[in-house]
């Protein structure tokens, strides 16, 4: 191991001792969840002064899908898990393609149920894992790395700064190498974490907070929701069926057994299903009114949008 490295971590914020937690092994039960507790509850606040650059990447990413491009996060370790977890639950929640959303997790799919860390140390993985899906000018690209220095994600977001794509950094780290590569660059500055360097804790909280956002709030922006809605999504099991019936009768005010009539008139399509129960139309003009309303159920039913 080099001395570099070493000095290098001594310098990150997500690497520092915590002086509030420095005797946390000889405290009872209660009183370390009580620290873990105290600790977390800072993050939603380091999460809201960076609002602005995450606005900045959700309009980037809006863009994106609007052109039929892909937002695309790549990581490693934590990091890259909770990416390839916020890309995975896009497809049910919104009924999106598999493709729109994708994560890219250093060390390939067997990384996400066992540990491979020494795979982020290569930056020409992160080339190769774009290059493998691709990657073009049209996509964004979010790096996520706690820490900021990943090999893997330095080599992916200098690759995609090349081939003209929208780079996005999100770390936990101030003036982070991640964060003077990217385009946009989102970096919440949690502080150090209870146990020190385990960026799981509060660092991986503030990064799933800003998925969180970064997704739903593109969403929300290319029409995948009606007031607060998920009428995009897809009833693949009993309990989102169940989920579409209650969402067209929130929608329509109309009874369990017409919803689900118009369920399956739409083929569990939600949205048609709503738009036929409100306006009376038959599937097919209310499919057409649909597309002609670019998908913004809003327009399509004639209700005042943005």
């Amino acid at each position: 191991m080099s001395q570099a490295l070493i000095s290098e971590l001594e310098r990150l914020v997500s690497e520092e001792r915590n002086p509030k937690t420095m005797n946390i092994d000889l405290l009872p039960t209660i009183e370390v969840l009580h620290k873990i507790n105290d600790e977390d509850s800072g993050v939603p606040a380091a999460v809201e002064k960076v609002i602005p650059e995450i606005a900045a990447a959700v309009d980037r990413i809006v863009g994106a899908f609007q052109k039929g491009a892909r937002l695309v996060y790549m990581g490693a370790g934590t990091s890259g898990r909770l990416g390839v977890l916020d890309a995975s639950e896009c497809p049910p929640t919104f009924g999106v393609p598999e493709g729109m959303v994708l994560g890219l997790i250093a060390g390939g799919p067997k990384a996400l149920a066992r540990s491979a860390e020494g795979a982020e140390d290569d930056p020409r993985q992160g080339v190769k894992a774009l290059q493998d899906i691709k990657l073009t000018a049209d996509d964004v690209v979010v790096g996520i790395a706690a820490s900021g220095r990943t090999p893997y994600v330095i080599g992916g977001l200098s690759y995609a700064k090349q081939v003209g794509a929208t780079t996005v950094a999100l770390s936990c780290n101030p003036r982070s190498i991640i964060a003077g590569i990217a385009d946009i660059a989102i970096s919440p500055l949690v502080g150090p974490e209870v146990l020190t360097g385990s960026t799981r804790l509060k660092s991986g909280t503030a990064q799933k907070l800003i998925l969180n956002m970064l997704t739903t709030a593109s969403m929300i922006r290319i029409g995948k929701c009606y007031q607060n809605l998920m009428v995009d999504l897809n009833p693949s099991n009993k309990k989102l069926v169940a989920r579409a019936v209650r969402i067209v009768m929130q929608t329509t005010g109309c009874a369990a057994q017409q919803a689900r009539q118009a369920l399956d008139q739409t083929g569990n399509d939600v949205k048609l299903a709503i738009l036929v129960t409100i306006t009376g139309m038959d599937v097919e003009g209310a499919r057409k009114a649909l597309g002609s309303a670019g998908g913004f159920l809003r327009k399509a039913i004639g209700e005042k949008t943005l």
